[in-house]
């Protein structure tokens, strides 16, 4: 199976960029990540970082017919172990936390998981098929009909996240999705609050146009989503992978 990939990270209206993403190859696997840090400035960018870079860890050291569920739900625990521990180390007032989001892609198998409201959509022939539900305050109401999804960007409870990585020693929710069988033309995307908030599920179900490169796409609909919260913008961070015909 042939795919391509492209990643970005925008600095948005903020002053630091506590976001983190990777795409990482390891025996004709994928993994891709993002991380939202939480924290302060010092602190966000520690968490996102560590989480990163424990998950990154992990899959290099998987070995031959791993199941990847297994490994997401053991490598996000074990990512988590280590926000709290470093931020136990460097003393930060305000412990360093994150939500993550984290795929799979093996034997053209796509599984992935997610914790608080870093997103993970997963499209087919430009229309949404699925996407990650936050975890949030304001998506449980969502999910009982209270709000409606163009309410969620304006909405004062939006930053309240429920699960995240560090913080607190015990161990958050982690949603595990089941494998999906990839075909040509499907597309995965993984990102941060300040894009979905600023572009919304349809755009980015829709992908790019017949000729675009998955690269220019990404730069392009992130440099919207930022214009669209201007000037309250979040740092705009994204992974995403395209399925190429054979």
């Amino acid at each position: 199976m042939r795919f391509e990939t492209a990643e970005i990270s925008l600095l948005g209206d903020r002053e630091d960029n506590q976001d983190r993403v990777a795409i990482h190859a390891h025996d004709g696997g994928l993994l891709m990540v993002v991380a939202d840090g939480m924290g302060g400035h010092s602190g966000g960018a520690l968490a996102a970082t560590t989480a990163v870079d424990s998950l990154r860890d992990s899959y290099a050291g998987v070995t031959p017919g791993f199941d990847a569920a297994e490994f997401l739900r053991a490598a996000i625990v074990r990512a988590h172990d280590a926000v709290v521990a470093v931020g136990e180390e460097v003393g930060i007032g305000s412990r360093p936390r994150t939500t993550c989001a984290a795929c799979v892609v093996r034997d053209g198998v796509a599984t992935w998981a997610h914790v608080g409201d870093t997103r993970v959509y997963f499209a087919r022939d430009g229309e949404l098929v699925t996407r990650t539900r936050d975890h949030t305050a304001i998506e449980a109401l969502l999910q009982d009909g209270l709000i409606s999804e163009d309410e969620i960007p304006g909405h004062p409870m939006r930053h309240y996240v429920e699960f995240c990585l560090g913080g607190a020693p015990e161990r958050p929710l982690i949603t595990l999705s089941e494998p999906v069988a990839l075909l040509p033309g499907d597309m995965l995307l993984l990102c941060s609050d300040g894009l979905w908030s600023g572009a919304g599920d349809a755009t980015l179900a829709a992908g790019p146009q017949q000729g675009m490169s998955l690269a220019d796409w990404l730069s392009r609909t992130a440099g919207r989503a930022v214009r669209a919260c201007t000037p309250y913008s979040d740092n705009t961070t994204a992974a995403a992978l395209r399925v190429l015909a054979e």
